[in-house]
């Protein structure tokens, strides 16, 4: 539904589909009388189909509606959960220890269900031996290869070259089990 209601004097065609607080409906009304029906019980006339013809309106308590609406949205934003992008960056002549220091921390992104952008970052004439990177993101997407896929191969762009990992949803569902 929109978040634009038009509620009770609002409302500013001559004649409206009623529909009652207990769902059932009530027929076409002119406005006036819709409106004093929803006063009667001490709720408001809410419009809550105005492309319809006529507009179909029901009476409710719209306080109540949007309190109730505002608690679901808060309840849907909690259970969503947001992807980010982290980056690990390398050099072409990395040495052993540093790659898995990189490699582990690529690991710990991706069992945290980030994906990781890898780059390998050439100075001067390094950019003359891109096959080093390549085999260097190739033998870090080998090392996550049990929690991650490759979403993207790497592809040199300017003096980087760079490869997306994505946590794999089979290994993210399994560590969720294990916790």
């Amino acid at each position: 539904m929109s978040k634009d209601f038009r509620i009770n004097e609002e409302i500013r065609v001559r004649e409206v589909r009623v529909v009652d607080d207990e769902g059932n409906q009530i027929g076409i009304l002119p406005t006036r009388e819709a409106l004093r029906l929803a006063e009667e019980k001490q709720l408001d006339l809410v419009e809550i189909a105005p492309q319809a013809r006529p507009p179909v309106c029901r009476i409710m308590d719209f306080g109540k509606y949007k309190y109730e609406q505002s608690k679901r949205d808060k309840e849907a934003r909690k259970k969503q959960h947001i992807i980010n992008i982290k980056e690990v960056k390398l050099r072409p002549n990395i040495e052993d220890h540093d790659f898995h220091v990189k490699a582990r921390n690529a690991e710990r992104f991706l069992k945290d269900g980030d994906k990781v952008k890898a780059t390998i970052m050439f100075r001067g004439r390094e950019i003359v031996h891109t096959q080093l990177g390549h085999q260097l993101l190739v033998r870090l997407a080998e090392q996550v290869k049990d929690i991650a896929n490759v979403e993207r191969q790497p592809k040199l762009e300017g003096k980087n070259m760079i490869m997306i990992l994505a946590p794999r949803q089979d290994a993210l569902k399994q560590e969720a089990k294990q916790e």
